[in-house]
């Protein structure tokens, strides 16, 4: 293991058009120091993970809508090869390679440092109207379709979580996380008209500042407990498909110890900023409207196999009810077990290719191994 974690520093340009975030920054020390200098930078939404990690898988982010995917928002990269140089790549610089790491890095190299970009921003800029909307579980089937039925802006994003009610009865519940970008109670109620309409029982949304947009997440972000975990991405959501879902999910959930497992369903804007870069980076699926995932989350080792099968079962729920020619998975959200045509898409041939002259002997080989 090549541990980088000290490479954590983010410089701003005195400019404010971009950024260098170190190899090992997490999330919460870009934003941090994002928000310091003034600016606003494209991110994903759990604190505790690595910016650059998480951007070169492909990056889903709340700001995506305004800024395109994490993997646009890369402009240049300090990378360690498999013949240890070091090398900067660009998309002028050894273009292939800087096509192949937006989408595939793990497989071509380490990533020391990247050149991204930045957005000037006032105070006022960097606040957003968000938090949580919980549902009693007979609402179920009204919230999954409103979720379907919205249209949501470049400034929009809503998850969709099955999730504990906490200590000390854990009860199963349902709930809408609403993030909406400069957005207030008056106009976040009535861009969601269709939600709030259904009902329910408890709203914690209010406006936050940039350094609070991903605090919801935080428990489910955390390094603790076992979590395996599988993805699908769907196009539509079945009614019938979540509320079976929702009955295994309160199952599991009942088992000693595994009261904190969840499942998640990310909604982004489907518009042009997402599909600006189609062919610039080897991440496919772009057009994917939903990323959905399950998380046996539990202490307990002899749940291991329960765990498992309780996932692998939702995901293929979820991937019969979708009704999509091609199966897709997001590389970030993997478990390890998918197809590697489900992961990289139509691109899989060429980067074999470029997997062949940048690293012959296969030394990067940890994570959705291109062989």
């Amino acid at each position: 293991m090549i541990d980088i974690s000290q490479l954590n520093n983010v410089t701003v340009a005195d400019d404010k058009k971009t950024a260098v975030i170190g190899g090992g920054a997490k999330i919460s020390e870009t934003i941090a120091a994002a928000d310091a200098a003034g600016v606003l930078i494209m991110t994903g939404n759990c604190n505790g993970v690595s910016t650059l990690g998480a951007l070169l898988g492909g990056g889903y982010g709340n700001t995506m809508g305004m800024f395109g995917f994490g993997v646009d928002s890369i402009l240049e990269m300090r990378v360690v090869t498999a013949d240890g140089s070091t090398r900067v790549v660009s998309s002028t610089k050894e273009k292939d390679l800087f096509w192949a790491m937006r989408g595939a890095g793990p497989n071509f190299g380490i990533v020391t440092s990247a050149t991204v970009k930045a957005y000037a921003t006032s105070e006022d800029e960097r606040s957003a109207w968000c938090g949580a909307l919980v549902f009693t579980p007979d609402k179920l089937e009204q919230v999954v379709q409103a979720v379907q039925d919205l249209e949501l802006s470049s400034h929009e994003v809503t998850f969709l979580y099955f999730a504990s009610s906490g200590p000390p009865a854990h009860a199963p519940v349902v709930i809408v996380s609403l993030w909406m970008y400069r957005g207030t109670p008056e106009t976040g109620k009535v861009t969601f008209k269709s939600l709030y309409d259904i009902g329910p029982v408890v709203d914690t949304t209010r406006v936050a500042p940039y350094t609070a947009w991903n605090a919801a997440g935080d428990p489910f972000c955390a390094h603790s407990k076992r979590k395996p975990s599988f993805t699908a991405g769907l196009d539509r959501l079945d009614t019938k498909a979540w509320r079976a879902t929702w009955d295994s999910f309160v199952d599991f959930q009942k088992k000693p110890g595994a009261q904190e497992s969840l499942i998640l369903l990310e909604t982004y804007p489907m518009n042009e900023v997402r599909f600006a870069g189609e062919s610039s980076a080897a991440f496919p699926h772009r057009k994917t409207r939903f990323q959905v995932i399950v998380m046996a989350w539990y202490d307990d080792p002899s749940l291991d196999d329960e765990a498992v099968e309780f996932g692998k079962g939702i995901r293929s729920l979820w991937q019969g009810s979708d009704g999509a020619e091609k199966k897709a998975t997001y590389i970030n959200f993997g478990h390890g077990d998918e197809p590697l045509e489900e992961i990289y898409g139509d691109n899989l041939a060429h980067l074999r290719e470029l997997k062949r002259e940048w690293d012959p002997e296969n030394r990067f080989n940890q994570w959705f191994n291109i062989v």
